[in-house]
């Protein structure tokens, strides 16, 4: 006879053991190898990414055991400040993460500072003595990360003089590595791209340079390529015969914030347009890669950027809706207009919200047609892609229910839900034949009780990794700025903008205009 007792010591004992095989399977897929040991130098150490992002993430990293078991971060800025200070300040940035008594000094052992004046020689002289001092001391085998959180008019500067004090260079007898860190935009056009990607290949050959976008590392958008890829049922109706059209939307309720000096040069266009939408673009309509690598994800990337329909002139106003955001009222308080925002011009022209339909003219998808939209201070922050199917071709119930059958949709939710939907149709319960619509959900962290990365935990990773899966190579770049170029062109010439932009209330969604389009995306206005 089975005895009771051994056998709930046996249950609580297998218990135990599955959940402890569950963290550590939720740990192995936090990295994926061992991570080197290395020194992470943080130019604008004293700015907002730094305290908001940057530190945050990286002591987040250090409480679920994911950085190397050496490493250093130094924060460098114009301001004068000593080691302490330094870490006094980084531990308010970082007080809302929940982290075991003791885990915030260890990480502050780590934590240094030198004050670096951009354009003095002196100044990158004494940092380059600095981190081989720190590298003796901490067993950091001269490995080094240059992160520039820095306003994208230095990048230049900073890199030459990384580049002159000797910083950049890679011991290649012990595989050693420097690596540079540029957030976009890369560049405001074609031309200063070009400019920008030339001053830094002066100093850094093309793997030492990781341009980030840190969209491509919300972990509902990597998982778009796993959906079509890892599973039959997808990628054979992923096309034109079947698809009717592809909608991607980045709504945001916030405004302008304290960006205004930077989004009025940038408008949403090159805000968002000229990176984030076309990356989710890429992912959403790119052929499959022979192999899950970087460069042959980032090939088949580039293939849909050259396959984009171009705007012409005369056709820009026909795909492009914009929009700059007036007074209004957003989750129930009121908002002011964009021009209202502190630092912005009374007249400025520039836009806050954008929406464009494209084509992709290959096999897949031609004659598809592509909405992006994008926009501040829109009735919800909302980011998704939706693929809306075809209505099937001919209905066997006309007479019981008409011609009409309302079409399946799949939506890909990325923020605020990460999860996926699939909208369709079944018999409502009853004796007569009525339809109903339906929809399957799945929740990303749904059975999922592990370590969760971030955005910019992922990508400062696959830095240290020297993974450049995540991150756009220079072609890409070129190839988004030689498509959106003719647009901006067309729309910012000879006072082209203050014809085109249309006013819109904030806590809508974007001008009158725009809202058949935005039906077609969001199934609502």
């Amino acid at each position: 006879m089975a005895d009771p007792e051994n056998n709930q010591s046996n249950s609580v004992e297998t218990a135990i053991n599955t959940t402890e095989a569950h963290f550590k399977s939720a740990a192995e897929c936090l990295i994926s190898q061992p991570l080197p040991s290395c020194t992470i130098v943080i130019f604008g150490a004293s700015g907002d990414l730094t305290s908001r992002k940057l530190i945050p993430a990286l002591f987040n990293l250090f409480i679920n055991r994911s950085l190397p078991k050496t490493f250093s971060i130094v924060g460098c800025s114009r301001s004068e400040m000593t080691h302490e200070t330094f870490r006094v300040n980084m531990n308010s940035a970082c007080s809302g993460l929940k982290c075991s008594p003791g885990d915030w000094d260890r990480f502050a052992e780590n934590l240094f500072y030198v004050p670096v004046q951009y354009d003095s020689n002196e100044s990158f002289t004494n940092l380059a003595t600095f981190l081989t001092d720190l590298d003796r001391k901490k067993d950091t085998r001269g490995n080094r990360m240059f992160y520039l959180a820095i306003p994208p008019t230095l990048y230049p500067g900073v890199s030459q003089m990384i580049g002159q004090a000797g910083l950049a260079i890679e011991n290649q007898s012990e595989n050693g590595w420097a690596r540079i860190v540029v957030e976009k935009p890369f560049g405001r056009n074609l031309a200063t791209a070009l400019e920008l990607d030339r001053i830094l290949h002066s100093n850094f050959k093309e793997h030492q340079i990781f341009r980030i976008d840190h969209y491509l590392a919300k972990e509902t958008v990597q998982n778009i390529l796993m959906l079509r890829f890892a599973n039959a049922i997808f990628e054979p109706i992923w096309k034109r015969n079947y698809i009717d059209y592809v909608g991607i939307i980045a709504a945001e309720t916030l405004g302008v914030e304290h960006r205004a000096g930077y989004y009025e040069q940038a408008g949403v266009l090159r805000d968002m347009f000229q990176n984030h939408m076309k990356q989710l673009l890429a992912l959403t309509a790119m052929e499959p890669p022979s192999i899950f690598q970087a460069d042959r994800v980032r090939d088949e990337k580039a293939k849909v950027f050259r396959s984009l329909r171009p705007f012409t002139k005369g056709t820009v106003r026909e795909n492009l809706i914009l929009g700059q955001y007036g007074a209004g009222e957003v989750d129930g308080k009121k908002v002011p207009a964009y021009r209202a925002e502190p630092g912005v011009a009374k007249d400025s022209t520039t836009p806050t919200f954008g929406l464009m339909r494209l084509f992709v003219d290959n096999w897949r998808w031609h004659g598809v047609p592509f909405y992006l939209a994008s926009g501040k201070r829109l009735k919800a922050k909302d980011t998704r892609i939706v693929i809306q199917f075809k209505e099937v071709p001919h209905s066997l119930f006309r007479e019981l229910l008409g011609d009409s059958i309302i079409a399946n949709r799949l939506n890909l939710g990325i923020y605020p839900e990460e999860k996926i939907s699939l909208t369709f149709q079944t018999k409502s319960p009853g004796a007569r034949v009525c339809l109903r619509s339906v929809t399957m959900d799945f929740n990303y962290h749904q059975n999922y009780s592990g370590p969760q990365l971030d955005a910019y935990e992922k990508v400062l990773l696959d830095c240290i990794l020297g993974d450049h899966m995540l991150f756009w190579r220079q072609d890409g770049v070129e190839l988004a700025w030689s498509f959106l170029e003719p647009v901006l062109d067309e729309c910012e010439a000879c006072g082209g903008m203050e014809d085109i932009l249309q006013n819109y209330p904030s806590g809508s969604w974007g001008p009158d205009s725009a809202h058949e389009w935005m039906r077609l995306i969001l199934g609502e206005c």
